[in-house]
């Protein structure tokens, strides 16, 4: 049988392992794995994925994704060549790739002396993922500086997304087209230092209260609600540190899995599986996953 992506062997490859670009360093390969260098390559692949009959999925920085000990029967794009993380800074406005790190645009942001993005300082992913899940803290989220975003819609054409035709609500936007090309965000002016000053004591108290240093992910669940921690009920139903093989509930902070050396993804899904059962039974939330699970 002929190799479906023939003519892209350049940049697509067979049975390509993902654990190494996974932050839970777990799973299997992808029966396709393709690295497209513009957007051409990428529009291109796709519709022949399309074609096939072949599903796909986007890669970003690997922080909220698990895969299954079997690998992912699918193509799976990884988006990191140099052509998705262009930034560039005119007056109060920056332009960004969606394979930028979000620490990356934040550290551009501040040093430029533009103020708003601060607030998710050490928050990991990549552009792309962060505006799909309007990823956020405490202290805000991002979606309120988004004022455009580029994105290739399901016949795999260019479209850009003006703000008022964005919504952003908790971990969630209307961001449902297939890939996520590129963002526009408007920021405010400020003394660079002040900036700085906000983004170190947001690092000191996220370094205070997650596992950073670990084998995991970013937060697992959802929040039920802006007043309900996912972790402060896993916490009061007595799961930290609790232990399945080589995946363990982090005794920092009890939306985070732990995968310590021998873990295998089906320990940590055994564990998503007791937090969700342990929460309904004690509290009545069902805990929805904030985590991938490919």
């Amino acid at each position: 049988m002929q190799h479906p992506f023939q003519e892209f062997r350049e940049f697509v490859a067979e049975n390509q392992p993902l654990a190494p670009l996974i932050w839970f360093r777990l799973g299997g390969p992808a029966a396709y794995f393709a690295k497209p260098r513009t957007i051409e390559d990428l529009r291109a692949v796709l519709r022949r994925a399309n074609d096939e009959g072949i599903g796909f999925r986007l890669l970003g920085g690997g922080t909220n994704v698990l895969v299954r000990d079997e690998g992912v029967d699918a193509l799976v794009v990884h988006m990191e060549s140099p052509f998705f993380s262009d930034v560039a800074i005119v007056d109060e406005r920056i332009s960004v790739g969606a394979a930028v790190p979000l620490t990356a645009l934040i550290s551009q942001a501040a040093r430029a002396g533009l103020a708003g993005l601060e607030i998710l300082t050490g928050i990991p992913g990549t552009v792309g993922g962060a505006l799909r899940g309007n990823a956020g803290s405490r202290q805000g989220a991002i979606g309120p500086y988004v004022s455009r975003v580029a994105v290739l819609d399901s016949s795999f054409e260019v479209q850009e997304r003006e703000r008022d035709d964005l919504s952003f609500v908790d971990r969630e936007s209307n961001l449902d087209e297939p890939v996520i090309l590129s963002a526009e965000f408007e920021l405010s002016r400020e003394d660079p230092e002040s900036v700085v000053r906000r983004m170190r004591r947001i690092w000191i108290v996220k370094k205070e209260n997650q596992p950073y240093g670990h084998q995991s992910a970013g937060c697992i669940f959802k929040n039920p609600s802006a007043d309900i921690s996912a972790g402060a009920l896993i916490d009061q139903a007595g799961m930290k540190g609790t232990r399945h093989g080589g995946a363990e509930i982090s005794d920092r902070h009890a939306n985070f899995i732990i995968a310590h050396p021998g873990a295998k993804s089906d320990d940590v899904l055994h564990l998503i599986d007791q937090i969700q059962q342990r929460v309904w039974q004690q509290f009545g939330y069902e805990l929805e996953l904030q985590l991938q699970i490919w």
